[in-house]
This record gives C-alpha cells, structure tokens and sequence, in this order.
C-alpha cells in the first residue's frame, strides 16, 4: 500500500493556485484576446510598415534588413515584459491587500512557495498565449523570414517571466499603487525605448549602452531578433537564454523571501 507522505503531495499543491487563477480569468478573456490580437495589429501597421516604409526609403533597412523585419522580433519581446508586467503588478498587491485571495490560499494547506509557483505559471500561460498570438499575426505580415523563428517562443516567454518574477517580489512590498507609477514611468518605460527593439543599441551614447545590456529585455530583442532573420548565432542564443534563467532565479529567490516576510511572519 503507497503512502501519501507530505513530499509526495507537495507538487501538486500549486495546481489549485493555477486553477484559481485560471478561473477568474475566463470572466475577462474574450476582451483580453481580442486586445491581443489588436496589439501587434496595430504595431506592425504603425512601426513595421508606416514607419518601416520611410526608413527602408531612406536607408535601406536597418543592418541590412527591411525595417519589419528587424523591428518586430524586438517588439515581440516587449510585448512578453508588458504582459509580464500587467499580470505582476495590481493583481499581486491586490491579492495581498484587497481581495486577499493569498490569505484566503494560505489558511489551507497551501504554501508559500505553491502560491507562488501556481501564480508564476498563470502568468507563464498568459506570456505564451500573448506570444503565440503575435507570432501568427506577423506571419501574416511576412515579419518572419525564417522557421528558425519558432525557438523565439520559448525566449520569449523567459524574457516575459524575467520580468514578472522580480515584479512579484516588487508588488509584495508595495502598500498602495502608487509604486506602479514608479516602475512604469523609470524603468519599463524607458527599457521598451532604448533595449534595442527600435534601433541597435549600437546608436546609444557610450555611457548608456552597458545599461541596456544588463536588461533582459535587451537579451530577449537580441535572441529574438537572430532567430528570426534566420541566421542565428547558437552561442549568442545560448548565452542570452543563459542569462535570462539567472535573472529569473535570482529573482524567484527575492520573490520567495519576500513573500514569506509579508505573508508568514
């Protein structure tokens, strides 16, 4: 006869966190996935080909490649950090705070640690879908010129939980939203500008450059960008996934700890 021992259990206990979460999202996903779908819609009208058409007229492209080409791949990524971002910010604190759906969680076997892995994967599912949408709509806008631009999913989505894992230990410490504010106007914000999605971080002052290769989202623009024009650098690849598994240990390291400090003690 098996034993249920308290190790054995334990993995599956952040399932009911997932499922939760999941739940309430269905009330809101018809509108989500149409947002969704209008995003990149309205990006590579606007920056791949309004845009894109006056820059490849006037200088033939960007390293080479139309200006689609190039600017897409980044934007991908920058989509992952904005979705990372909506899906770290309010409805953490808000769990913590207003609704206090972690307390509600805590009080039954629950813990810590499955809360916030059932969260973190909602979020992860979130990035994927939101992905996987602009992937479809490029492909109609003949954004991708190779096949090697299926293997930006899975960078993608790291570079999104790059950002949403260390926006969860951000949001547990926050007592109002006025901390949002902050985080969107100084550093999201200027990420989404100069990581390289819209012009090679190469054009930056000097000084500035080293603060762009030290964001994720510069190594997910890099890696995305490489992948789908087809002629990627596997060592390059590497050594951005690389560093985006560290950024996020690291971060789930921080947002573990602060987790148990607002919730347990």
């Amino acid at each position: 006869m098996s034993v249920l021992t308290p190790t054995a259990a334990r993995p599956q206990r952040w399932r009911p966190v997932f499922g939760y979460w999941l739940t309430a999202y269905k009330r809101t996903w018809r509108g989500s996935i149409f947002g969704r779908f209008l995003s990149p819609l309205l990006f590579l009208l606007s920056m791949g080909l309004g845009l894109g058409s006056l820059v490849n007229r006037s200088a033939g492209g960007v390293d080479g490649v139309p200006y689609l080409q190039f600017v897409v791949p980044g934007i991908l990524a920058a989509q992952a950090m904005w979705v990372a971002m909506g899906e770290s910010t309010y409805q953490v604190l808000g769990a913590i705070r207003w609704q206090m759906q972690y307390h509600a969680m805590l009080a039954t076997p629950i813990g810590v640690d499955d809360l916030l892995l059932g969260h973190l994967t909602y979020v992860a599912a979130q990035v994927t879908s939101a992905t996987v949408i602009f992937m479809a709509v490029g492909a109609c806008f003949g954004a991708w010129a190779s096949w090697w631009v299926l293997l930006a999913l899975p960078v993608t989505l790291l570079t999104g939980m790059a950002f949403a894992v260390p926006i969860f230990a951000f949001s547990a410490k926050q007592e109002s939203d006025s901390g949002f504010n902050i985080l969107f106007r100084f550093i999201i914000t200027p990420l989404f500008l100069f990581s390289g999605t819209f012009f090679p971080v190469s054009q930056l002052p000097v000084w500035l450059r080293p603060v762009a290769w030290v964001t994720p989202l510069w190594h997910g623009v890099e890696a995305n960008r490489s992948l789908a024009l087809g002629s990627p650098d596997a060592l390059a690849v590497l050594g951005h996934t690389a560093y985006l598994l560290v950024f996020i240990a690291a971060g789930a390291w921080v947002a573990r700890r602060t987790f148990r400090g607002r919730l347990v003690t």
